[in-house]
């Protein structure tokens, strides 16, 4: 009877333990704070936050660097590759200045592609800002990682005012393929250089 006594008490203990064991984790999960829903807004990136991409500047991205020259010269690379580098870097040219360069660097790509330049008299009197007056473009290959765009004057010699060339990366040129805008100015010969130059050819017919 005893025995039988102590099994009994045995199995309340047991029972016992384990309604107080399966309790202490409800108690500990109740004194918890819940941590309120973010909503998914708050992940993502917000617009005061990102600064707008401007078309209407020098391009970014792929661009490392790039600028307006009076020329260009080829180097030896780091990877020992052909480097374009800029000639007397300006966006200030003479109305005289046989050819504009864009040279410019580029950040490692995967693929190769083109590089387009669609020059436009931005602000040059007698000419149509919306008229196209020049174009250039240079296949990029995979191992490239510089290169330069070419533009010369649309007559003999280029009108003084503000010029702007747009430029484009892709296959082909699209709604969706610009990215960015070069400007330079050309200026006409000053009269007092001009003169200058003439006295100089005088002095030199009559040494000779």
């Amino acid at each position: 009877m005893m025995r039988g006594t102590t099994y009994l008490q045995r199995g309340v203990i047991a029972a016992a333990m384990v309604v107080a064991l399966s309790a202490i984790p409800t108690v500990q999960a109740a004194e918890l704070s819940i941590t309120p829903n973010t909503p998914i807004p708050d992940f993502q990136n917000r617009l005061q936050d990102v600064a707008p991409y401007d078309f209407d500047a020098p391009p970014q991205g792929l661009f490392r660097a790039i600028t307006t020259a009076e020329g260009f010269d080829e180097e030896l690379g780091f990877h020992r590759t052909h480097e374009i580098v800029p000639v007397k870097p300006t966006d200030r040219f003479r109305s005289d200045t046989p050819a504009v360069f864009i040279v410019f660097h580029l950040h490692q790509h995967y693929q190769g592609f083109q590089v387009f330049g669609r020059c436009y008299p931005e602000a040059v009197a007698g000419l149509d800002p919306n008229v196209m007056i020049g174009h250039n473009a240079m296949h990029i290959a995979l191992e490239d990682d510089s290169g330069y765009l070419t533009f010369s004057p649309p007559r003999d010699a280029w009108k003084p005012g503000r010029y702007k060339v747009e430029i484009h990366v892709g296959e082909q040129i699209n709604e969706m393929s610009l990215m960015g805008t070069m400007r330079f100015t050309v200026v006409a010969p000053s009269a007092d250089s001009g003169d200058r130059e003439k006295s100089l050819g005088s002095e030199t017919g009559k040494t000779r």
